[in-house]
């Protein structure tokens, strides 16, 4: 344990931030499996459109916050895009 008053009120601060990023990642996580389930099932195109959007807006939030890497969370925002061009018709003018 600290002896000085500034690294405990230090220790406390860095509680309420882990759980902070825990809490916003814990999001992030799930928004990107309901997307990938909704891609993997047979959902309609709305409804993946609708799942991706949802989790590129956490990922950007996470990204935002700084939870996250920028590029990490742009990768995983261009792989979920790339799984949704696969699935969407082609000319349907489906577009995030």
């Amino acid at each position: 344990m600290p002896y000085h008053l500034s690294p405990e009120k230090r220790l406390r601060r860095d509680e309420r931030v882990r759980l902070r990023n825990k809490s916003r990642m814990s999001r992030v996580r799930s928004f990107i499996k309901k997307a990938r389930l909704s891609l993997a099932g047979d959902f309609s195109v709305q409804d993946n459109i609708e799942s991706v959007r949802l989790a590129q807006s956490e990922l950007a939030k996470g990204a935002a916050k700084g939870v996250m890497h920028k590029k990490t969370a742009s990768r995983k925002i261009a792989r979920l895009m790339k799984k949704l061009a696969q699935k969407t018709p082609q000319g349907s003018g489906t577009s995030v």
